[in-house]
């Protein structure tokens, strides 16, 4: 059985920042990986002053990000699909969202076409945000929004008879790629390698507003082979991603010996689990059509 997992983001470039050393991973293992991007990211900014062609991104931003979500999808070698809506930006506090743009878009219109693309890939494994989006983007709320409706919607045979036969997903994860125990990790061995290091003073500061966060991940996918994919990734888009990001802030080789994981947290299974995991499939019967009727939560 080819074994198959859908990573739902919210914009383009998302799916390079948040698992995209795991789709590597499991792309080599002859796994299947798809991401759906819910927005063009039309709203996004040019965050790279050096950025060529610089013209094409101010003149199309949608235009030029989709540019930068093949070379994404080239490098990472994942399916693809866009969802179709409208990036809602990040508006000041009290102002109102963009008419028609994705966060404003009722879920039961919004999710159609992602029951489309769950029936349609027969993903076993889902990974998406989790109700404050990761982090509180309306976008990134919306994809939890979308993603959660979509996956219950799917498994229903009276929901959407249009989009094609039912699925039933087996497991659901939110991305925990910023916790807590990976940030002491690096800043540990950082500390043990360097201790003289002019990097420390940002360490210090990011594990000021995250160090004490809780680590709800129950899921450690070991993946380090796969960080330079990931980088080059990264690397694609440009116009969100600059050289200088804090993306690129730890060393490879640090992160490949201290934290050689990306991290996730199972939510829904129906299937056995055991936590911790280290594979996003494990529990996944090996032959379709297994029995899956008793259903395991984990809240």
């Amino acid at each position: 059985m080819t074994r198959r997992l859908l990573a739902v983001h919210a914009h383009p470039d998302d799916e390079s920042s948040k698992g995209a050393a795991t789709s590597a991973h499991y792309l080599a293992q002859g796994d299947e990986v798809m991401v759906v991007s819910c927005t063009g990211g039309e709203r996004g900014d040019v965050l790279w002053p050096g950025l060529a062609p610089r013209a094409m991104a101010d003149r199309d931003m949608g235009g030029f990000r989709r540019y930068e979500m093949a070379k994404a999808q080239e490098v990472l070698g994942i399916q693809h699909r866009w969802l179709g809506y409208m990036d809602s930006g990040l508006p000041a506090e009290g102002e109102l969202l963009p008419a028609n743009s994705f966060a404003t878009i009722p879920v039961e219109i919004s999710g159609a076409p992602l029951v489309k693309i769950i029936r349609e890939f027969r993903p076993h494994v889902v990974v998406t945000y989790d109700e404050n989006g990761g982090y509180p983007h309306p976008d990134h709320i919306k994809t939890h929004d979308v993603t959660m409706f979509a996956v219950d919607a799917a498994a229903d045979a009276d929901r959407f008879p249009e989009a094609g036969e039912p699925w039933q997903v087996l497991k659901l994860y939110y991305d925990r790629g910023f916790n807590s125990t990976k940030i002491n990790a690096l800043a540990e061995a950082i500390r043990a390698r360097e201790p003289e290091a002019h990097i420390l003073e940002e360490v210090e500061r990011m594990l000021g507003w995250m160090g004490q966060r809780p680590d709800t991940a129950t899921t450690h996918v070991r993946c380090g082979d796969f960080f330079s994919v990931r980088d080059d990734a990264l690397r694609a888009h440009a116009s969100q991603v600059p050289p200088d990001s804090s993306f690129f802030f730890w060393p490879l080789e640090l992160q490949q010996e201290a934290w050689p994981f990306e991290d996730y947290e199972l939510v829904h299974s129906r299937v056995p689990a055991t936590i911790p995991e280290d594979d996003l499939f494990a529990g996944i019967p090996v032959e379709d059509g297994a029995d899956t009727t008793n259903e395991e939560e984990r809240a």
